[in-house]
């Protein structure tokens, strides 16, 4: 009776503890935030929210290849423990995705999150002057545009949410293309490209610059055969020409994508830039 009182005690306590979990997990997620619609489909973001939030959100850019691959915000908050456990409000945007939208549609996508997530910004328990942004390759190149390319918002826009202004307060973007000039066009491997080249300027970051910007981090591999890494050079120069705050970290070796001890070396350095910036 002991030993069956006992195994009772322990599945009781276990069941206890899977409760608490999941209650944990449904009041620190809110999943599938709505903040559009295109083509009769839902725009989301998940927002991800620590145990003890220091009221700083980071947006992250679901986007390689300028894809947008939706993924559950569990497997995001595991992602991201390293932020969440800072107290960083993490918010993945996930956008029209190639091959069905194309670059400036994408853009254009992430640009009503931010104001979105503004707009909405008690509701997500956060500091609307505290957001920074992030991503890579594709996510870098959409946070390099949020971050040189804001505006107040529209006051006569019929929208509420494009009334609400789209600025960022850091950014952080690993092995960004940065001028769309050189590869818009038919592309097989990356259809969002598939655009009117009279349409890349407006949204190639290396064109945005000015002294306005918020402080910004470029990480990228020397060994990155896809976005070389000459990119992030010519970003980086430009924001110096421009007296923007930023700092550029190569990462001898790494190619795109980082893994492993890149994969540490990055995301340390991007925790100390907006542990810096947004706190």
């Amino acid at each position: 009776m002991l030993k069956r009182a006992i195994i009772n005690s322990f599945i009781l306590s276990a069941s206890l503890i899977v409760m608490a979990v999941n209650s944990y997990a449904s009041e620190s997620i809110d999943a599938d935030v709505v903040y559009g619609h295109k083509d009769g489909m839902a725009l989301v973001y998940d927002v991800i929210k620590p145990a003890e939030p220091n009221g700083a959100a980071i947006v992250f850019m679901v986007s390689g290849g300028w894809y947008s691959r939706w993924a559950p915000p569990e497997n995001r908050a595991e992602q991201f423990a390293y932020m969440l456990d800072e107290g960083f409000t993490v918010i993945p945007v996930h956008h029209g995705s190639a091959p069905r939208y194309y670059v400036p549609e994408a853009y254009a996508d992430v640009s009503r999150a931010i104001r979105h997530i503004k707009m909405h910004g008690d509701r997500h328990g956060i500091d609307t002057n505290r957001i920074g942004v992030f991503g890579g390759s594709a996510g870098g190149h959409l946070s390099l545009m949020l971050g040189l390319n804001s505006d107040q918002g529209k006051a006569d826009a019929q929208d509420e949410v494009m009334r609400q202004d789209n600025s960022v307060a850091a950014v952080v973007a690993y092995f960004p293309p940065v001028d769309l000039r050189e590869i818009t066009g038919p592309n097989d491997r990356f259809p969002a490209l598939n655009f009117s080249q009279d349409k890349a300027a407006a949204i190639s970051p290396i064109l945005y610059a000015d002294a306005g910007d918020p402080p910004t981090l470029l990480i990228h591999g020397d060994a990155d055969e896809l976005v070389n890494i000459s990119n992030s050079e010519i970003m980086h120069a430009e924001f110096k020409k421009q007296s923007v705050t930023s700092e550029f970290i190569t990462i001898p070796g790494a190619g795109h994508g980082f893994r492993g001890e890149d994969a540490d070396t990055a995301a340390a350095a991007s925790l100390a830039w907006f542990t810096k910036y947004l706190l």
